[in-house]
């Protein structure tokens, strides 16, 4: 029963990599004004009508997917093109301040508490707060060269992914063995075409980040569910790391046998792989030292399920952000934004490519996978 369960809760995340549409407004009620805020339909607080047109700041922030100094290079120009950008939809922004939360949690905390007013939170970060935040925004990126569910054609550089596919509204985890001793003896196998058993994947010692990442902790979750029938807490070995710089650095060390990433990690992580420990790559990764390419070194094992895109998030604790007039204004600021080559380039480094308008019930999937692996 527990594994029905699992495949139809999987079945219905897939189900919801549909997307969102582009051309529908975020659903809220109508009857609404700054003063008296009531409940949605759906148990939120639901926005305001409007605000004020003059936001003396506007506080962003940016999980710790990348290393922190490398999204506030990455997002330098991003804070001029808002305000230009909000200015053209009648709002006068007097500063716009960007900062990278300290672990997905912290962002999520903050945007509850309406310490930020805007965050960019993976699927499963955004399920777990979406009591008190609300979201505006979904991310559409290009699809990979591989979308195989098959670990070995992952592997090697023959195999090395392109992001050169079709826009999707979705990505994969994948389950890494890294060039430790022991994680070698779990790659040779699977390019075997040898199935892993439960006992050989508790042997390993596992990095992971939190429960609320998507890539980092739900869907890997969910794969161990699906296949043997268990979790990551039932796993001997486990360390939980701030981010998936750590998670690389880690693998590159051969501190740990298993780390679990999303599908694109090793893209992002090619040139610092083979650079020495005291340089940097282009984008101000630390080098990671290893003699030998990422794709033969870091061999997937397991392809989780389609995850949905992430989010950009809305604070509802502060009524001259949360009100429908700014939402609509910051949602077409976005996507005008991510539209030039500028925006493009601000938001590749997440491999954001687009922004379409998103509503809650999107994530409901989401929820129901955060709730399967945390129970």
């Amino acid at each position: 029963m527990k594994k029905l369960l699992v495949l139809l809760l999987t079945l219905l995340l897939v189900v919801g990599c549909g997307g969102p549409k582009t051309d529908e407004p975020s659903e809220t009620p109508t009857e609404e004004t700054t003063e008296e805020v009531t409940e949605s339909t759906s148990g939120k607080i639901a926005p305001a009508e409007t605000g004020s047109k003059e936001i003396a700041k506007l506080v962003l922030e940016f999980v710790p997917s990348k290393d922190a100094d490398v999204i506030i290079t990455g997002t330098a120009n991003l804070n001029e093109l808002l305000i230009e950008a909000l200015a053209d939809e009648g709002y006068t922004i007097d500063e716009v301040d960007i900062t990278v939360g300290t672990s997905y949690d912290a962002t999520g905390e903050a945007l509850a508490a309406g310490t930020i007013d805007l965050g960019w939170l993976p699927g499963g970060t955004y399920a777990l707060y979406s009591d008190e935040t609300d979201v505006i925004l979904t991310a559409t990126r290009s699809g990979l060269s591989n979308d195989s569910t098959d670990p070995t054609t992952w592997n090697g550089d023959d195999n090395a992914t392109k992001k050169d596919g079709p826009q999707v509204t979705y990505y994969r985890s994948l389950i890494y063995a890294t060039p430790s001793e022991y994680g070698k003896v779990l790659a040779e196998k699977v390019n075997a075409g040898e199935e892993l058993t439960w006992e050989d994947l508790d042997k390993a010692n596992w990095a992971v980040l939190k429960t609320s990442s998507s890539a980092g902790y739900i869907y890997p979750t969910m794969w161990l569910m699906e296949n043997y029938d268990k979790k990551i807490t039932d796993l001997t070995n486990v360390v939980t790391l701030d981010g998936y710089g750590s998670s690389f650095a880690q693998a590159a060390s051969e501190s740990v046998d298993i780390i679990v990433c999303y599908a694109d990690g090793r893209n992002d992580y090619e040139a610092s792989w083979m650079i020495p420990t005291d340089s940097k790559d282009e984008t101000g990764k630390a080098g990671l030292g290893r003699s030998d390419s990422i794709w033969n070194e870091l061999n997937v094992i397991g392809v989780t399920e389609g995850i949905y895109n992430d989010t950009v998030a809305i604070t509802m604790a502060n009524p001259d952000i949360y009100n429908k007039e700014f939402i609509a204004a910051i949602q077409n600021a976005l996507i005008n934004i991510i539209n030039t080559d500028e925006g493009k380039k601000i938001f590749d480094v997440y491999s954001h490519t687009g922004y379409a308008k998103a509503v809650d019930s999107d994530y409901d999937g989401a929820r129901a996978a955060l709730k399967a692996v945390t129970e």
